[in-house]
C-alpha cells in the first residue's frame, strides 16, 4: 500500500510539472505581448509629442507672419553715434536733419513742441535763428481793436504748423493726419531705428498684396500700406557744408534732428550725471577714510583690567 501511494504521489508531481512547463511558454508569449504593447504606447506618445512641436511651429509661423503684416517689420537697429552714455549729438547732423525737416517734411508736419529759441548755440547762431524764425508768419493778437494779427516770427515762437486744423490735414492728404515729429522717436517702439527703416523702407508690394489708390507699401508700416510717399530722394535736399545729400544721409540726418527734438537736454543731463557720479565716487571715499580715521585709534586701545585692587 506505501508503495501505491508513492506511485501515486510521483504520478501527481509529474502531472504538475507537466503542467508547469507548458504553462511556462503562454507566460512568455503574454510578458512578450505586453512588452509590444508598451512599445507601441511610447512609439504613439513619442509621435503625439513631434506632432504637438511641429503643430506649435508651425503656429508660431503662423502667429509671427500675422504679427509681421499686422504690426510691420521690426527695424534693425543701428549703431547711432548720441546714445552711449557719454556720448552727445552731432551737431551737424541736427543742422543738416532741421534743413531736411524745413525743406521736406514741413510741409505735411507740425512741431508743436519746439521752438526757434532752441536752436540757439545748438546748430544755429542767435542771428542765424532770428533769421529763420522771421521767414514765418505767426497770427497774434488781439490787438487794441480785438482784432487778431499777423506777425513775422521770434525766437519764442514755435515752429508753425502746416495746417489750421486737423481736419484741413486730413483733407490735404487724403484723410491721413500727418503726426506732430516732435516727440516721435520718443512715441513709436524702437522710435529711432523705425523712423529710419520707415523712410527707406519703400518698395513695390510682392504678389499677392494689393496697395489701393492713393497708398504706398512700406513693410516696416503697420499693415504695410502708408499714404505718405517717399518723400526721400538723392539729391533732394542741398545742405549747407556740402555733404553728400543721398537718401539714406538726408534719414540719417533728420532722424538725428527729432531725436535731438524729443530730448534736447540730454547732453546737459548727461554731463550732469557724470559730474554726480564722479562726486559721489568722491564722497564715498572720503567718507570710507574718515571712518578708518576716526575708528583706529578706538580699535587700537587696549584694556587692562586690574582685578588686584
Amino acid at each position: 500500500m506505501q508503495s501505491f501511494a508513492l506511485l501515486r504521489a510521483l504520478k501527481g508531481g509529474f502531472n504538475g510539472s507537466s503542467q508547469l512547463v507548458k504553462s511556462v511558454p503562454a507566460m512568455a508569449m503574454s510578458t512578450v505581448a505586453a512588452n509590444q504593447e508598451e512599445t507601441a504606447s511610447k512609439a504613439s506618445q513619442l509621435a503625439a509629442a513631434f506632432g504637438g512641436v511641429v503643430a506649435g511651429l508651425v503656429g508660431a509661423s503662423v502667429v509671427a507672419s500675422a504679427t509681421e503684416a499686422g504690426d510691420g517689420l521690426h527695424p534693425v537697429s543701428y549703431p547711432w553715434s548720441h546714445e552711449g552714455m557719454a556720448s552727445s549729438f552731432d551737431h551737424s547732423a541736427i543742422r543738416r536733419g532741421h534743413q531736411v525737416y524745413q525743406q521736406v517734411c514741413a510741409a505735411c508736419h507740425s512741431m508743436n513742441y519746439t521752438h526757434w529759441r532752441q536752436l540757439v548755440g545748438i546748430c544755429y547762431t542767435e542771428d542765424e535763428a532770428k533769421a529763420l524764425a522771421a521767414e514765418t508768419e505767426v497770427v497774434d493778437g488781439p490787438n487794441d481793436e480785438g482784432e487778431m494779427f499777423t506777425r513775422a516770427g521770434r525766437l519764442f515762437d514755435k515752429f508753425p504748423n502746416p495746417f489750421a486744423n486737423e481736419q484741413a490735414a486730413r483733407f490735404s492728404n487724403g484723410g491721413a493726419f500727418p503726426p506732430d515729429l516732435s516727440l516721435i522717436t520718443g512715441a513709436r517702439h524702437d522710435g529711432q531705428n523705425y523712423v529710419f527703416a520707415l523712410l527707406t523702407g519703400y518698395r513695390e508690394p510682392p504678389a499677392g498684396i494689393d496697395i489701393r489708390e492713393g497708398l504706398y507699401y512700406n513693410p516696416y508700416f503697420p499693415g504695410g500700406a502708408i499714404a505718405m510717399p517717399k518723400i526721400l530722394v538723392d539729391e533732394g535736399v542741398e545742405y549747407d557744408d556740402g555733404t553728400p545729400a543721398n537718401a539714406s544721409q538726408q534719414a540719417k540726418d533728420v532722424v538725428t534732428f527729432l531725436a535731438w527734438a524729443f530730448a534736447p537736454y540730454q547732453d546737459d543731463q548727461r554731463v550732469m550725471g557724470l559730474k554726480a557720479l564722479f562726486m559721489t565716487a568722491l564722497m564715498t571715499g572720503f567718507a570710507i577714510y574718515s571712518k578708518r580715521l576716526r575708528w583706529s585709534s578706538m580699535k587700537s586701545q587696549k584694556i587692562v583690567m586690574d582685578v588686584v585692587n
